[in-house]
C-alpha cells in the first residue's frame, strides 16, 4: 500500500471535500452523494465540510455536522463547519479543532492516520528546527551589525541579510562578510598586509589606528586633507601607514621630525635639505617624511645632515653633504652642531690668513672642524693650529689674533 502523503492525511482527518460546491461557489450549502466521497469515510458530509476517518471496526462517533434535513419543508442540506487547528497527539491521533468551539479526536487505530500522523509530526518537527535555525541566523547578523554599527559600519553587514533566510551556518556569517566588496574596500589595507607577510587587522584593530593617526595629525595641526573620512568613515591618506604597519608612535615619530627639525627650524636647516637632497622640495617635506616608503632612521638621518649643514650656513660656512652625514655618523647633533660652527666661524679665516702667512699647510675648515668635533684628524689639527699660533706669538711678543678667537678655547680632547 502506497504511503500516503501529508494532504491525503489532511483529507483522511477530515480536510476532504471538494473545493465548491455544485453550484460553484465555496462555502454555499450543497447536496454531497455518497459517489463524491472517498473510500473509507462516511457519508453525509457536503462541500467545504471537514470529515472524519470512519474504520468500521472502530467506535469513533460521527460529527453532528453534515446531511441535515429541514423539518418545515423536508429538504436535506448540507451544514458545514471548518476546522481552525489541529493538533497531532503522541500516539498518532489528531485532535480536531472547529470554528464552532467543539473539538474532535480521530485517528490512532487507522493505519492511514497514524503513518500520516507521523509524517505530519516530522514535517512540523522540521520546521520547529528550521525557525530555530533561522532565529540563529538572525542573532548571528544582529550580533555583526550592531558590533559593525558601534564603528559607524553597520552599512557593511546589510549586504550579507540575504544569509538570515538562507541554510548558512551562523559561524560562517564572518567569514561572508569579509568576501563583500563593501567589506574589501573599506579595509582593503589588509590586503597589501597580507602580500607583506603581516596579518590582517579585525576592524576594531584597524578603526582603532585609523583614529590614533587622525588624532596625532589634529594635534599638530596638519590640513583635515590628511585625515578626511568618506560614506565609510575609510581614511584614503591612512591605507599606506596602515599597510606598512606604522605603528601610531612611529607616525607622531615622523610628523614631529618633519615639523620641528625641518618646518619650523631655522630657514638654514631647510636651505641644506634642499642642498643635499635634491628630490625633497620644500613643499614635500611632511609629505616626504611621512611616506612609509621612506624608512624612519633614514629620514632622520638626513633631517641631521640638513640641520648640521644649516649650523654652518647660519655661521658663514660652507655645508657639505658627505661632511654632515659623516659628523652625524660620530654622533654630532643640531646643538653640537651649532656651537661647533660658531667657534670655527670666529677663528677660521685668521687661521687660514696665518698659514699662508708662515707658509703653513693650508689651515681649513676641515681642519677646524676635526679639532672642534673631535673627529678622526683631531690631534693633527690641533698640532696645526697650535703650531701657526705660536708662530704668531713669536712674530708678535706673545699676542696672536686666535688666541683671542673660538680655535684657542678649551674643549675636551683639544688640548
Amino acid at each position: 500500500m502506497a504511503r500516503p502523503s501529508v494532504d491525503e492525511f489532511s483529507d483522511s482527518l477530515g480536510f476532504y471535500s471538494p473545493s465548491f460546491s455544485s453550484d460553484g461557489e465555496k462555502g454555499r450549502e450543497s447536496i454531497v452523494t455518497d459517489e463524491s466521497l472517498p473510500e473509507g469515510v462516511v457519508p453525509g458530509y457536503g462541500a467545504g465540510t471537514p470529515m472524519s476517518v470512519y474504520n468500521q471496526a472502530s467506535n469513533l462517533e460521527q460529527p453532528s455536522y453534515g446531511l441535515q434535513t429541514n423539518e418545515e419543508t423536508g429538504n436535506q442540506f448540507t451544514r458545514t463547519r471548518t476546522i481552525t487547528n489541529r493538533i497531532v497527539n503522541a500516539d498518532g491521533s489528531v485532535t480536531l479543532i472547529y470554528s464552532d468551539g467543539t473539538s474532535e479526536k480521530v485517528g490512532g487505530t487507522s493505519t492511514v492516520a497514524n503513518t500520516a500522523a507521523t509524517d505530519l509530526i516530522a514535517a512540523q518537527n522540521q520546521k520547529a528546527i528550521d525557525e530555530a535555525a533561522r532565529r540563529d541566523r538572525q542573532s548571528a547578523y544582529d550580533i555583526l551589525y550592531n558590533e559593525f554599527n558601534k564603528y559607524g559600519l553597520g552599512s557593511l553587514v546589510e549586504d550579507i541579510k540575504g544569509l538570515i533566510q538562507s541554510n548558512v551556518s551562523p559561524s560562517q556569517f564572518a567569514i561572508e562578510l569579509q568576501n563583500t566588496k563593501a567589506y574589501q574596500q573599506r579595509f582593503s589595507a589588509n590586503q597589501d598586509r597580507i602580500k607583506a607577510g603581516l596579518r590582517a587587522l579585525t576592524p576594531a584593530e584597524y578603526v582603532g589606528l585609523e583614529d590614533q593617526y587622525q588624532n596625532i595629525m589634529r594635534n599638530y595641526g596638519l590640513p583635515t586633507s590628511y585625515y578626511t573620512k568618506d560614506s565609510t568613515g575609510k581614511q584614503s591618506g591612512f591605507e599606506k601607514f596602515i599597510a606598512g604597519d606604522v605603528s601610531a608612535v612611529e607616525l607622531e615619530d615622523r610628523i614631529a621630525t618633519a615639523q620641528k627639525r625641518v618646518i619650523n627650524a631655522n630657514p638654514e636647516v631647510t636651505t641644506a635639505l634642499k642642498q643635499f637632497y635634491p628630490d625633497i622640495t620644500n613643499g614635500d617635506i611632511l609629505a616626504y617624511t611621512l611616506d612609509p616608503a621612506q624608512g624612519l632612521e633614514g629620514i632622520k638621518r638626513k633631517v641631521t645632515a640638513a640641520e648640521i649643514g644649516g649650523a654652518a650656513l647660519q655661521s658663514g660656512l660652507a655645508a657639505n653633504l658627505a661632511r654632515a652625514e659623516e659628523l652625524g655618523k660620530y654622533g654630532i647633533d643640531k646643538a653640537a652642531a651649532t656651537s661647533g660652527y660658531s667657534t670655527i666661524g670666529a677663528g677660521l679665516q685668521r687661521g687660514s690668513q696665518l698659514a699662508a702667512i708662515y707658509q703653513e699647510d693650508p689651515y681649513t675648515q676641515t681642519t677646524a672642524e676635526q679639532e672642534i668635533f673631535n673627529i678622526p684628524g683631531a690631534q693633527e689639527a690641533r698640532k696645526a693650529r697650535q703650531k701657526i699660533t705660536g708662530l704668531e706669538k713669536a712674530t708678535f711678543g706673545g699676542q696672536t689674533g686666535i688666541t683671542s678667537g673660538a680655535l684657542a678655547r678649551d674643549r675636551a680632547g683639544a688640548y
